[in-house]
């Protein structure tokens, strides 16, 4: 729920910050800011709207609800309140809010395009967070370099030999000085270096090796250790940098001062949650990607489990025919060469078309109908409602085959088998009712179990099913919901 919300949230938060933005610049207070922040809110239904209930929406109504929410409700609903509701505020303020919830909703859209299209792809553009950090310290040092090669010369911040930062960005100057320009940048760089380095000691030796191995009491003497004997190091050679004194001195000349071992322990405590934050994350990742890999390795395992199974019963029915010398042989070899072509390229597949398991289904029961001694009373009622439904393959036929090995084959006289199908966009419902055998009495056989199984894998927390004996009935039910 949180997760699919998220995009909600974002958006609420987008609000709210426009919102504040306005009532700061009209020296706010709350009696400002919640009319506008409602105004807000009622302006951007249509969009808060769609992204409440876009994830309950079918692929087939989420592109025309888009479409009405985004082109139609949302500009006749700004037009309306700029125009007659403004609700505080000026009209300038709704006309930008609908611009950034239009723009917001679109990197929502290209995102999840991008996301959809690159997750079978090997991410060779993903950036660590430690790569990540490095570039971040690289664009600070750019920056605050910058902003000192521009603000030089200028009396307001330069006065006295001593720089201050001001926040301006003369290219020129930077171009005509950039000698000067690059012995800040790299000094910025070597300062950044240095909280770096802090972190990556943190990172890969304390966290990494001694606090997993050792436990929390020799993590933080070690961190103590590594204070006394880095932070006098550090101090000196921040100190011995010139932009230290262009800059008034920001780092004291004494290295041995104890504000400095403060600032290297402070480091260390800040970076311990961010670190332990990123290894709880990678390691889940790995648990999420092995658990994966199980799931598909023993979804796998229960595919070969039944497929076997249906070849095994269906050359019996061959067998018994080639005795009779039957002249239905051909066609059943036909038949059966349909059926297994179904099973070993279709039975690979995450899902089929859903009229082409019917297709199996029906076909498989034409099959089984041949051998049999007796007449079969077949009663399939069908209700597809939808152009593109589609389920996991194999799991259908697993409730025929059960039917017909325990409950029509053993009988000596007329049997029947009633199979009732709906599906949807929202789900499917399928019933099979067969006569109870013997074999029905005690526990589920292979199949029944293995279908479970897979149910549970293949549709976790969206999927019922009830089989057993209703007097002389084997009734068996599922419930898909793929909504």
């Amino acid at each position: 729920m949180i997760r699919q919300q998220t995009d909600t949230f974002i958006l609420l938060g987008l609000l709210c910050f426009v919102a504040a933005a306005q009532t700061d610049i009209a020296v706010g207070s709350w009696g400002i800011y919640l009319p506008m922040l409602a105004g807000f809110i009622l302006s951007q239904w249509p969009a808060l709207t769609f992204n409440i209930i876009k994830h309950r929406l079918t692929p087939r109504q989420y592109n025309p609800a888009w479409f009405i929410a985004f082109c139609l409700l949302l500009p006749l609903t700004l037009v309306f309140f700029i125009s007659v509701l403004p609700f505080g505020g000026n009209r300038d303020a709704y006309v930008t809010i609908t611009v950034f919830t239009i723009c917001l909703q679109l990197f929502f859209f290209i995102n999840t395009w991008w996301q959809e299209h690159t997750a079978t792809r090997k991410r060779w553009w993903k950036i660590s967070f430690e790569k990540g950090a490095l570039i971040t310290l690289a664009l600070l040092s750019v920056t605050f370099a910058t902003m000192a090669v521009s603000s030089m010369g200028n009396p307001e911040y330069h006065k006295f030999g001593i720089l201050l930062l001001g926040f301006e960005f003369d290219i020129v100057k930077v171009f005509l000085n950039f000698d000067t320009w690059l012995a800040i940048a790299l000094q910025f760089m070597f300062m950044y270096g240095c909280g770096y380095l802090i972190f990556w000691l943190n990172s890969r030796i304390l966290v990494s090796k001694i606090l997993k191995e050792r436990g929390m009491l020799i993590y933080c003497l070690a961190g103590l250790a590594s204070v006394a004997i880095f932070y006098p190091i550090v101090g000196q050679l921040l100190a011995w940098l010139p932009l230290n004194k262009l800059l008034g001195g920001i780092f004291s000349y004494n290295p041995f001062k104890d504000e400095n071992a403060y600032s290297f322990l402070a480091l260390l405590v800040v970076s311990l949650p961010v670190i332990l934050a990123l290894q709880w994350y990678a390691q889940n990742n790995r648990i999420v990607s092995l658990e994966k890999e199980k799931t598909q390795a023993e979804l796998d395992m229960l595919k070969q489990q039944i497929n076997p199974h249906f070849f095994f019963n269906t050359l019996n029915n061959l067998y018994a025919l080639s005795l009779h010398k039957s002249d239905q042989t051909p066609d059943v070899i036909l038949q059966l060469s349909d059926l297994m072509r179904y099973v070993i390229y279709k039975g690979q597949e995450a899902t089929v078309p859903l009229k082409e398991e019917v297709q199996y289904l029906e076909d498989y029961i034409r099959l089984q109908e041949i051998r049999l001694k007796h007449r079969l009373k077949l009663r399939f009622e069908q209700h597809l409602e939808g152009k593109d439904l589609a389920i996991a393959p194999l799991l259908l036929i697993v409730f025929v085959e059960n039917a017909f090995k325990h409950g029509i084959e053993p009988l000596e006289e007329e049997a029947y088998l009633h199979l009732y199908l709906r599906a949807d966009e929202k789900g499917l419902i399928f019933i099979c009712e067969n006569p109870a055998g013997e074999a029905t009495e005690g526990q589920e056989g292979i199949g029944l179990q293995n279908l479970r199984k897979r149910l549970a894998l293949l549709y976790p927390g969206k999927h019922k099913m009830v089989a057993g004996r209703e007097n002389h009935t084997f009734k068996a039910e599922l419930h898909l919901d793929w909504s």
